[in-house]
């Protein structure tokens, strides 16, 4: 009988590990599960000026993600400030209200002064716009946060030199709905200035931005086509701005070429 019952104790001995290392399996598994990325979106500006010699590695920059990301919600927007232009170079994209908006931005931030190049993300996050390590992790945070609100636009028509389209969105109170006209390329050669001699590649320049405070969450807006307006090279991106800290809470892409849509 003694044999007997030691074969059965072994056999109880052995099916109780067999059991806790399938219990821990599972345990460990668990453990390692990763939860998927919130739908979210970056939206990048760069303040930037073909009269600064710091400005074209951060050029180059969002140039090469423009490239890698375009097919996910970020979207990039270079704003060409003005007071670049006083020494000797007038860049020909520069507006005095880009330069308004890069100010507002550092009343929003508590910045003692503005420079270029400086990327803002979403409204909240700053920093100098040629650091691209920086500038990879901020985008991967903001596409993993869940966005706060939503934004669509519906019926764009060009004609007459406008842009018509209606907008959607779930929040108006105390925020802004932002439209940029944006050309995807450009080229220039530079005569004078800190760049003289150089040729400099530009992408997702900001033409023109219509401003509408938001009293309700839906609505038509216009606005206005440059003479050089073609469907192969421009876009549309729209975000929803809080007029208070300046956070961006939602954002689109419309491709004419494409015809493409890129709600958050």
């Amino acid at each position: 009988m003694k044999p007997i019952k030691i074969f059965a104790f072994t056999i109880a001995v052995a099916a109780a590990l067999i059991s806790a290392a399938f219990i821990n399996h599972k345990t460990i598994t668990k453990t390692k599960e990763v939860k998927p990325a919130a739908n979210g979106f970056a939206v990048i500006e760069l303040f930037t000026s073909e009269g600064c010699s710091s400005c074209p590695p951060a050029d180059e920059l969002v140039a090469k993600i423009q490239k890698e990301d375009y097919n996910k919600p970020v979207y990039i927007l270079a704003f060409h400030v003005d007071y670049w232009n006083r020494l000797g170079w007038k860049d020909v994209f520069s507006s005095a209200e880009f330069s308004g908006r890069q100010n507002m931005y550092a009343n929003w931030l508590n910045l003692s002064s503005v420079y270029t190049p400086q990327v803002i993300v979403n409204g909240k996050t700053e920093f100098v716009g040629s650091q691209e390590g920086t500038l990879r992790n901020a985008i991967r945070n903001s596409l993993q946060k869940e966005p706060e609100s939503n934004l669509t636009l519906t019926n764009l028509k060009t004609g007459n030199n406008l842009l018509t389209l209606n907008y959607n969105t779930n929040k108006a109170a105390n925020n802004t709905l932002l439209i940029a006209l944006v050309q995807k390329t450009a080229t220039t050669v530079v005569k004078k200035g800190e760049n003289e001699g150089r040729t400099l590649s530009h992408v997702q320049i900001v033409n023109n931005i219509q401003k509408i405070p938001l009293t309700s969450t839906k609505g038509e807006a216009k606005i206005a086509l440059p003479h050089s307006f073609s469907t192969h090279n421009y876009e549309v991106i729209a975000f929803v701005q809080n007029a208070k800290n300046g956070e961006i809470t939602a954002a689109t892409r419309y491709a004419f070429a494409a015809g493409a849509m890129a709600n958050n």
